[in-house]
């Protein structure tokens, strides 16, 4: 695996950014980019049914919806469709790209091999994840063989925008990645989920029981955040040798624990990520 990092910023992008998908992870790359002070006149959005929000951005100099001619050249076009929808959007997204542009795919699933065919261009494929929401997101990417590397810190400057990036080199990782981490906030939002519910089986009334979950679940993950100590390491510091901690982790490490169901959900997630590909 190979990470990297850029000096490129956003505002030495040049050329016009398309956007195809302005859903929840379309939307929130939008913000992150704005924020980091992109020039909004420099972004056209292709969304069929834009949410207020979006529509409200144009009222910035965001051009939303029009046809290939008004916008002229695209240097990049970042497609965050559901995978599902790209083959139907196939024509559209052609008559946007050309062999010189750079495509960025943030879908599960989508081959670089499959969005070459729809789209050309020169494509890296992205993995992020929904904390890009509030800019602590986390996204792996891979780029294929023609991607330059002026491109390469293109994509990397639009996706670090909403958190950190990670790259690799290849592309059969994505399907893990993308049931680790791009999957990943569901089983903790479960974790809280269950919690909760746990808490109440014990006597607590069910609004305690969810603020304690949920508190609990937010502060873990930013101690986690903050500090350089290993998971493994934060974990052992809470536990004392016979206490109530302990009690609850010689469950959850049992042999029907936490291992064994995430390492087969993750496998699930994995197995399904590669048949969205085909």
């Amino acid at each position: 695996m190979a990470s990297s990092s850029t000096t490129n910023c956003l505002q030495d992008i040049q050329g016009t950014i398309v956007l195809a998908g302005a859903g929840k992870m379309g939307g929130a790359m939008l913000t992150g980019w704005l924020a980091q002070g992109l020039d909004a006149r420099r972004v056209v959005v292709i969304e069929p049914q834009p949410a207020s929000e979006i529509s409200a951005l144009t009222a910035r100099g965001i051009r939303l919806n029009p046809s290939p001619k008004e916008i002229g050249d695209t240097a990049t076009l970042v497609v965050a469709l559901k995978p599902q929808t790209f083959r139907e959007a196939g024509a559209t997204l052609k008559s946007f790209a050309a062999p010189t542009t750079l495509i960025v795919s943030i879908m599960a699933g989508a081959t670089i091999a499959s969005i070459e065919v729809v789209c050309g261009g020169s494509v890296v494929r992205a993995m992020p994840n929904t904390p890009a929401a509030i800019g602590r997101g986390i996204t792996v990417a891979v780029a294929a063989k023609n991607v330059s590397a002026a491109q390469r810190a293109i994509a990397d400057a639009l996706l670090r925008a909403t958190g950190s990036v990670e790259w690799v080199d290849d592309e059969k990782l994505m399907d893990a990645v993308t049931a680790v981490s791009g999957s990943g906030p569901a089983y903790i939002f479960l974790l809280a989920e269950e919690l909760a519910h746990a808490g109440v089986e014990a006597g607590l009334p069910p609004d305690l029981a969810t603020k304690l979950a949920r508190e609990t679940v937010a502060g873990s993950g930013e101690l986690l955040h903050r500090s350089e100590l290993a998971s493994a390491t934060l974990r052992q510091n809470v536990t004392s040798p016979g206490g109530t901690t302990a009690a609850a982790l010689e469950v959850l490490m049992g042999p029907d624990g936490m291992q064994s169901l995430l390492t087969r959900a993750v496998a699930a997630a994995t197995r399904r990520s590669k048949e969205l590909a085909k």
